[in-house]
């Protein structure tokens, strides 16, 4: 009781912070990637590895629908994620433990990533992968307790958990029903995507940290690139003058990417979505990122064999295609994340015919790669990814 005669009013203290909307604490403090979180992306460097590793030895269109199959699902578990995280702020107890338990489900998935679609481990990487939309379900149930968030919220959670209930029930399909369910899989988390896209202005993600964290994602993927051309330098049993020409000239393929994107494109630049045309130019950007990975990884390992061939030889057939297909994705989409820049100015006085033209311009290289050594080519996209960085992507 006080002098008054009251009861004095009970306040009760807790350690664990609010569950809030990084929106609705603007020039409060900055928004910057957590320690957890640059932990939770390094658990999927090993995923990543571990689903490019058969690519070593099946370049080929097989190799290569399998690759991108189960790329797409490690992509859609990095980037949900990374989507609530950059909007939602939560860190108490449930929220780690949530996180905690999707790293341990992307463990999984990357111990059951290296064998063919047909094989039990694919069952083991579907099975893993519903446990992480499980697990990111939850989260979004959770922010339903937010009224600005409850619909998005709302709407995310159904979509996660009928994803997991599909992917669950692929493990236990048998072959070849499983590519049935798998299909249907794919085109809920299709939906998902899609549909995220409508409450970009609703709902925004921080302008500054969710390019950040695509940055960070981009840095994981060029160094498996290198890594890929190690490997490549590290099975050249006769070191000749083709295969180290090849083996350079696959570093400066890297390097001048990671100039185009973070210097030229400015890609992990501030983003913000304030109006519809903010929304389309993030819109862009976003998917862009989806050929960009793909084709960044391709490149890299098509490279490998060729220095593993020693560069002397024509590509295989098959290997051409992939090869010069990938770097004209690659430029494509290091086109599409520069021309959705942020800034009218930097629309106005983008080159983009230059950038479609160059993006192309791989493509006619595959019908000669038969007649010449394979270093040939591999300089030739060197040449023409170089062009495109200083004619499309320089910094204005």
């Amino acid at each position: 009781m006080d002098a008054s005669g009251a009861a004095p009013e009970m306040t009760v203290l807790s350690s664990q912070p609010p569950l809030r909307l990084w929106a609705e604490q603007q020039g409060a403090h900055a928004r910057r990637v957590t320690w957890l979180e640059l932990f939770f992306d390094l658990v999927f460097v090993a995923a990543i590895a571990q689903v490019g590793a058969p690519l070593a030895t099946d370049y080929s269109l097989h190799g290569l629908s399998r690759y991108t199959f189960l790329l797409l699902p490690i992509w859609w578990a990095w980037h949900g994620f990374a989507m609530y995280i950059t909007r939602v702020d939560a860190d108490d107890g449930v929220q780690r433990a949530l996180t905690f338990l999707q790293m341990v489900a992307v463990i999984f998935m990357a111990a059951n990533a290296e064998d063919g679609l047909e094989s039990d481990s694919a069952a083991g990487f579907a099975a893993a992968y519903a446990v992480m939309r499980l697990m990111l379900g939850a989260q979004y149930l959770r922010a339903m307790r937010l009224p600005a968030a409850r619909a998005v919220a709302r709407e995310s959670a159904i979509g996660l958990l009928i994803s997991a209930a599909v992917w669950l029930m692929s493990a236990f399909t048998p072959m070849p029903a499983r590519y049935a369910v798998w299909a249907v899989a794919v085109a809920i988390e299709a939906t998902i995507a899609t549909r995220g896209h409508r409450h970009t202005r609703s709902l925004p993600p921080d302008p500054d940290h969710l390019p950040e964290r695509f940055g960070l994602f981009t840095l994981i993927l060029l160094g498996e690139s290198i890594v890929s051309l190690m490997k490549g330098i590290q099975g050249q049993p006769d070191w000749s003058v083709a295969a180290a020409l090849s083996a350079l000239l696959g570093i400066a393929v890297i390097f001048t990417i990671w100039y185009g994107y973070f210097e030229g494109a400015q890609a992990a630049s501030e983003r913000p979505v304030r109006s519809a045309s903010d929304a389309r130019r993030f819109a862009i950007w976003h998917q862009a990122h989806i050929p960009l990975y793909l084709g960044l990884i391709l490149t890299a390992i098509g490279i490998e064999h060729v220095v593993k061939a020693g560069g002397r030889v024509p590509l295989e057939h098959g290997a051409e295609w992939i090869l010069c297909s990938a770097a004209s994705g690659l430029l494509g989409a290091l086109t599409a994340i520069a021309a959705a820049g942020p800034g009218s100015r930097r629309l106005r006085g983008f080159p983009l015919w230059r950038g479609l033209m160059l993006s192309i311009l791989p493509l006619a290289l595959a019908p000669l790669a038969h007649d010449v050594p394979a270093v040939t080519i591999v300089a030739s996209l060197a040449a023409i990814v170089a062009i495109h960085a200083v004619l499309v992507l320089r910094p204005s």
